[in-house]
C-alpha cells in the first residue's frame, strides 16, 4: 500500500531529527501490536466432519479431535468457569450422506466424548446434555436428532464421575448423567452416541452442571 505526502512537502525535512521521529512511530504503533497480541482465543474447532464451536459463550473450547467412530469418537475439550447452562454450536464442514464414511461425510453418526474440566469453585452433583436443532426450541422425537433413541439398551453411554444417567425424549432430547460428583478443578469425562437420521447443517448441544439445591 503506497502512501503520498502533501504537494510541497520534503521528504528529507524533519521537525525532529530523523531517530526521534523512528522513536515516536514506533511508540505509537505499540498499542496495535498490543491488540494483536490479545486478540481473541480461537472459538471454532474442527474434528471430523464438524466443527465445534464455543462463539455462545460461557465456556471455552480448548481441543477437538477424532472423526466420529466408536474406535475413533468426537473428543471435545471443554472448561467451565460457572455453574451455569451453556450452548455448543456444531456445524457439518463435510457433504452431509447418512451412513457415509465417518471424516469425509456428516453421515448421522457422531460418538462423542465431552471432557470437562469444572473450573466453576463449586462441586457439580450432576451434569445435563441436550439437544437442539433450533436454538432454545427442544427436538421433539420425530426430528431424528436424539441420543439413539432407537436403541432401548444402549452400552455406549458412560461417565468417569456418575454411575447413572437418564435418558428423555419427548418433549425433549436430554441426557442427565447422575449419582456422582465432579470437584473444582476436577475433569469429568462423558460418552455417549449422538444419532440425527436427517442431517441438519447446524444444531446445538447444551450442557448444564448442576450444584446441590441446598
Amino acid at each position: 500500500m503506497r502512501t503520498y505526502g502533501p504537494s510541497g512537502f520534503s521528504s528529507t525535512r524533519f521537525f525532529s531529527p530523523p531517530g526521534r521521529v523512528c522513536r515516536a512511530l514506533v511508540l505509537a504503533l505499540l498499542p496495535l501490536a498490543s491488540v494483536g497480541a490479545h486478540a481473541e482465543p480461537q472459538r471454532v474447532w474442527v474434528a471430523g466432519a464438524y466443527s465445534f464451536s464455543d462463539e455462545l459463550g460461557g465456556f471455552r473450547i480448548t481441543s477437538a479431535s477424532g472423526i466420529g467412530t466408536k474406535e475413533d469418537p468426537l473428543i471435545i475439550t471443554e472448561e467451565f468457569n460457572s455453574a451455569t447452562p451453556v450452548t455448543l454450536t456444531i456445524r457439518t464442514t463435510k457433504p452431509i450422506h447418512p451412513f457415509g464414511t465417518a471424516g469425509q461425510f456428516a453421515n448421522g453418526l457422531m460418538y462423542m466424548r465431552i471432557d470437562v474440566l469444572n473450573n466453576s469453585g463449586q462441586a457439580w452433583v450432576e451434569f445435563q446434555f441436550e439437544l437442539q436443532e433450533i436454538l432454545h426450541r427442544p427436538s421433539v422425537f420425530g426430528d431424528g436428532l436424539s441420543f439413539d433413541q432407537r436403541n432401548k439398551t444402549p452400552d455406549n453411554i458412560w461417565s468417569s464421575s456418575f454411575a447413572d444417567f437418564d435418558r428423555d425424549f419427548e418433549p425433549y432430547d436430554r441426557l442427565l448423567f447422575k449419582s456422582g460428583k465432579i470437584d473444582p478443578l476436577k475433569t469429568a469425562k462423558f460418552d455417549y452416541l449422538i444419532t440425527d437420521y436427517t442431517p441438519r447443517w447446524t444444531f446445538y448441544l447444551v450442557q448444564d452442571p448442576r450444584i446441590p439445591s441446598s
